[in-house]
């Protein structure tokens, strides 16, 4: 009888034991069910704020392409218009040292054609208060033009300095 004791404490403890692995088994795939469930969600998380940050990036990177672009078309179209107003000015300097010329050639001929000294002083006079003017005249209308040159040639990169300067504030103001 001894023996059948045992066998049956044997039976006793399998089914006890086949419960417990069955709620331990069930309570395991549970558990994994809600970790896998939870990893999945902090996967997605994580690749959502990955393509966020990437997207940020892309968007920086190509926000500092364009500003260096806009930056570089602003000093060309600086240049540009330096080069035009320099141009210009050159042209009227020679203008006005050609006019000069042309001038003193015609009073050095009235000189040498003069009939007395008087004339000829007379005509280095009326030369010389003509010649002043012109200086001043010319000498005026020279500095408004390079003043114009140097302020146009300066729009182009005051106006990218100003977008730049109201980009970079943006974010502060935000």
């Amino acid at each position: 009888m001894v023996a059948k004791a045992k066998t049956s404490a044997t039976k006793i403890d399998t089914k006890q034991f086949d419960d417990a692995v069955a709620v331990g088994k069930e309570t395991v795939e549970k558990t994994v069910a809600a970790t896998k469930e939870q990893v999945d969600q902090a996967v997605a998380v994580a690749k959502e704020q990955v393509e966020k940050a990437s997207d940020a990036a892309l968007k920086s990177y190509d926000e500092v392409t364009t500003m260096n672009k806009s930056a570089f078309d602003a000093m060309a179209k600086s240049g540009d218009i330096l080069v035009k107003g320099s141009e210009d000015l050159g042209k009227a300097y020679y203008a006005f040292f050609q006019a000069a010329a042309d001038a003193q050639v015609e009073v050095a001929k009235s000189m040498m054609t003069a009939k007395s000294i008087n004339e000829v002083v007379e005509i280095q006079s009326t030369y010389t208060r003509t010649a002043f003017d012109k200086v001043v005249t010319e000498g005026s209308k020279l500095s408004e033009m390079g003043v114009k040159v140097a302020t146009d040639a300066f729009e182009p990169i005051q106006s990218q300095v100003n977008v730049v300067f109201d980009r970079a504030m943006k974010p502060l103001a935000a």
